[in-house]
């Protein structure tokens, strides 16, 4: 399926420019909107359509109900809750520190990263990987330009470096010990209805599966611990002999094999 960028439908010279950045970045035709529904375009096209508006970048992939673009959703709310003191459980189980080394085998939205940028530092590093191009550039960009309302976030979101690769083809080519966190958050086996937020990613998102390889690589890449995350019924606990961290009431829980 191919995809090609156009602009909001009241473009202006700003919106221009964010559609010819992305149509150079993402190497996609830039086609003027004239008015037309993306509906319309996909037809006209039989293609995806990456929408650059006045403040954000729109991917309407055919048969998507809704658009995919970036917003830190729940990051913020669970960073004011670490800003309070309180507890997160994704930090908990990778035990991160300030001043560690995170690597996100499966970046999405970023929402994961984000709290292990702010915890880290900017003594440490988070680097984000992502297998579909579109995600990763409009993830990319959002961290960047996102209008966030509080210092901690834009600092947290700013830090984090994403790189647009298939996962095992970047674990692959890393040292041993490279990262002393290794977190890997596969699209879950069953979706969880009530995480409505997500139900685009899951459209636009790369279909991927834990596979012994990807442990096995994030395992030797890492200098304390891999953290996986999935669902409550997933059989990747058992089948990895992954050390679980229950959730009682939550539906999906973490896993991690430690060194």
């Amino acid at each position: 399926m191919s995809t090609i960028v156009t602009t909001g439908g009241r473009p202006d010279d700003h919106s221009r420019l964010l559609a010819q950045t992305a149509a150079e970045k993402l190497h996609y035709p830039m086609i003027e909107r004239h008015k037309r529904s993306v509906a319309q375009l996909q037809q006209q096209y039989e293609s995806d359509v990456l929408v650059a508006g006045k403040n954000r970048y729109e991917l309407y992939r055919i048969g998507m109900k809704e658009p995919f673009f970036f917003h830190p959703n729940s990051a913020a709310f669970r960073l004011k809750r670490l800003l309070n003191g309180e507890s997160d459980p994704m930090i908990e189980a990778c035990g991160l520190r300030t001043g560690d080394t995170f690597l996100d085998c499966t970046l999405g939205l970023a929402s994961d990263s984000i709290l292990a940028s702010f915890t880290v530092g900017t003594g440490g590093k988070v680097l984000g990987i992502e297998g579909d191009p579109d995600v990763a550039f409009i993830t990319a960009t959002g961290l960047k330009t996102f209008p966030a309302k509080f210092e901690e976030l834009v600092g947290a979101m700013d830090r984090i470096e994403v790189i647009q690769s298939e996962a095992i083809d970047f674990l692959r080519q890393q040292p041993e010990a490279a990262w002393d966190v290794v977190y890997i958050d596969p699209m879950f086996h069953q979706p969880i209805e009530e995480s409505s937020n997500f139900t685009p990613l899951r459209t636009v998102g790369m279909d991927q599966r834990l596979t012994a390889e990807w442990v096995e690589q994030a395992l030797r890449v890492c200098k304390r611990r891999i953290v996986v995350k999935d669902r409550f019924d997933s059989p990747a606990f058992d089948l990895f002999k992954l050390e679980r961290t229950i959730r009682p009431t939550s539906k999906f829980h973490y896993g991690r094999l430690s060194k």
